[in-house]
């Protein structure tokens, strides 16, 4: 076991582990750590807790030290810098007329480096800018390409529920959301309901597909042979949430479906759910 505290750098970001060297550090104190980009300052999203060996990548960089006052002055500093660096670069990626979105601008904690990040459409020939703006600021300058859902992560906003984007707001990493989790949750696969603002699978779909595996594991699918207290039938319908079936009897095919719920029958051949190739072309490009 290894006692570790857990950083994060951005309000929404990943967590890394740091080694405390045996200072008792609580949730949202503001701390100075080395990092692979040099020194930064973040908040501590974990406080001292012990966490088995095989869960670190070792070796554990240390905690400098518990940010001062001066270093939070250093912080808010660089906030107002990256406004102004942010507005300099718009001029000059107009000026050498290059197909590309600034989204981001983030200068290091010591100011050694300043991160431009930016989305496009394809490659951009950027060695002119970069250039550029070295003469302008006078440090080291890294242009960062990003996609569309790390835009939607750093902008933020409002998504079709109503509410700030997950990514925005408390998911850390993004997890992997496939078109087949939009069929198993019984979704219309239209590109237009099942995309997040950001154009990309809705990241909802991941975070309720446990509750509809069980689901599925517990309720009859589409296709399925069951027996029901009228017979034999396949199910033609069923709705996860409340557990109800429609069922065409063998005994009455042309007559309407009968309704029950999935604990009233017995499953004799379960369903399957499969995607399309056909499905999987129509939807291309918002995995």
């Amino acid at each position: 076991m290894a006692t570790i505290i857990g950083v994060r750098f951005k309000e929404v970001g990943k967590v890394y582990y740091f080694d405390p060297k045996g200072i008792d550090f609580a949730e949202n104190d503001p701390v100075i750590v080395e990092t692979a980009r040099g020194v930064e300052c973040g908040s501590v999203a974990i406080a001292n807790k012990e966490v088995p060996d095989e869960e670190i990548v070792h070796p554990l960089k240390p905690v400098i030290r518990k940010a001062t006052a001066a270093d939070l002055k250093t912080l808010e500093d660089n906030k107002k810098k990256e406004v102004n660096a942010f507005n300099i670069c718009l001029d000059k990626i107009e000026k050498h007329k290059l197909e590309m979105k600034l989204v981001d601008v983030e200068y290091t904690f010591d100011g050694g480096k300043i991160l431009f990040y930016f989305t496009a459409d394809g490659r951009v020939d950027f060695r002119e800018l970069v250039k550029d703006l070295a003469s302008v600021f006078r440090t080291r300058i890294e242009l960062r390409q990003i996609g569309v859902r790390d835009e939607a992560k750093m902008l933020g906003g409002l998504g079709m529920c109503g509410r700030p984007f997950c990514c925005n707001s408390f998911m850390g990493e993004f997890q992997p959301v496939s078109i087949k989790m939009a069929k198993e949750q019984g979704l219309s696969l239209n590109p237009v309901k099942i995309s997040g603002t950001c154009g990309r699978l809705m990241c909802c779909l991941k975070h309720e597909q446990d509750a509809y595996e069980h689901l599925l594991h517990v309720t009859p699918k589409v296709g399925a042979i069951v027996e029901t207290d009228e017979g034999k039938g396949t199910v033609v319908e069923n709705n996860l949430l409340t557990g109800m079936l429609k069922v065409r009897l063998d005994s009455r095919p042309e007559a309407a479906p009968k309704v029950c719920h999935r604990k009233k029958v017995k499953t004799v051949r379960d369903g399957q759910i499969r995607v399309d190739r056909s499905e999987l072309e129509a939807l291309k490009g918002i995995e």
